[in-house]
């Protein structure tokens, strides 16, 4: 089987932290979203990956994974020059693909599971043109919705209005060769791209049999910043504390913890978790930190207070502030004149507050 993760589009909900860079490079848990699709197709067995690209900082996707060899896989890229649909970057991958089986992900997607054992079974089935894996979520109108009766997946749909289920279509498909003779039949759609579902519904109405397995562990599509905040708690709640760092006497430890090699955390701190603190970060003194906070390599906190929020690369808080519920692009620098109350904040890269 191959592999196919989608990095392409602008991202543009979770504008301006996608500014300067693809939403899929955005860290949960100190480590981009698209490398938990790597992983886990890689889990499957799988390491020959096409990873399609297009938009802002395609090169930052190439400069990250390479040709993919520190993740034991084999990368190559295929560009998307302008967003089409996800049909449309599948259909890309013809060449790539030949006439294997392939697992697509795309890349904001989020799971805490393995999916091998549903990898194992469809690439040993000579019965199932393709393979979804179905999520209830309480919102479906956000999402490509499946109807579903007597085990079996009767139509799909994109964001229906009035959804006759709560069957989310994640971003993750197992499919067949037979996908490209549908995508060289399908039409755009009001939005002017080639819908996957759309693709899937003609699937089912040619009589191809397309089977599901539900996850009921946990998925993310990580589109706006409070999916990803609440993607970073979740990843993190199930992380082992580990601590390669320093930390004084009087710092208080609670719950699972982890420390990156040349850190110091300083005196009268409190760090709860789940937290992770990358690697060369000061904190402290008088920081506390947590519960569900990501802190990027790097990073110099003191006096600041932080809960369920994201820090990346290189960024600096110097004062007496809370903050909650935010994200904070590399580079960012926070100041404060005199103590506030809670904020929350969605910095873009190299931003400097001063409040």
């Amino acid at each position: 089987m191959k592999g196919i993760i989608l990095h392409g589009g602008h991202g543009t909900r979770l504008r301006p932290l996608t500014h300067t860079g693809p939403k899929q490079l955005l860290p949960i848990a100190n480590k981009p979203m698209s490398e938990y699709c790597v992983e886990a197709i890689r889990n499957c067995g799988i390491i020959d990956i096409a990873i399609i690209i297009g938009g802002i900082g395609s090169n930052k996707v190439k400069e990250y994974y390479g040709d993919g060899s520190k993740f034991n896989v084999n990368i190559s890229y295929i560009e998307q020059d302008e967003p089409k649909g996800i049909a449309h970057a599948i259909n890309l991958c013809k060449d790539f693909v030949k006439n294997e089986k392939f697992l697509v992900f795309l890349g904001d997607n989020i799971i805490q599971k393995s999916i091998s054992d549903i990898s194992k079974r469809f690439e040993s089935s000579n019965n199932d043109d393709a393979l979804l894996l179905l999520c209830e979520v309480s919102n479906p109108e956000r999402f490509g919705i499946a109807d579903v009766k007597q085990n079996k997946i009767i139509k799909i749909m994109e964001k229906p209005k009035n959804p006759p289920t709560n069957l989310a279509v994640t971003g993750i498909y197992f499919l067949t060769p037979k996908i490209f003779n549908i995508f060289t039949r399908l039409k755009p759609s009001w939005r002017n791209e080639l819908e996957i579902t759309d693709a899937l519904q003609m699937m089912l109405e040619e009589k191809n049999i397309i089977n599901f397995e539900m996850i009921t562990d946990y998925w993310k599509d990580t589109g706006t910043p409070d999916d990803i905040i609440h993607a970073n708690g979740e990843v993190l709640k199930n992380m082992e504390s580990y601590n390669s760092g320093k930390i004084n006497d009087d710092v208080d430890i609670a719950n699972n913890v982890m420390i990156g090699s040349g850190t110091n955390i300083h005196n009268n701190s409190k760090i709860i978790g789940p937290c992770i603190i990358g690697k060369n970060c000061e904190i402290g003194p008088d920081v506390i930190l947590g519960p569900n906070v990501s802190i990027g390599d790097d990073s110099k906190l003191s006096e600041c207070n932080i809960q369920s929020s994201i820090l990346m690369t290189n960024c600096s808080i110097m004062s007496k502030i809370k903050i909650k519920n935010s994200i904070l692009a590399s580079n960012s620098k926070i100041t404060v004149d005199e103590n506030t109350d809670e904020k929350t904040f969605l910095l873009g890269e190299g931003t400097t507050l001063s409040l």
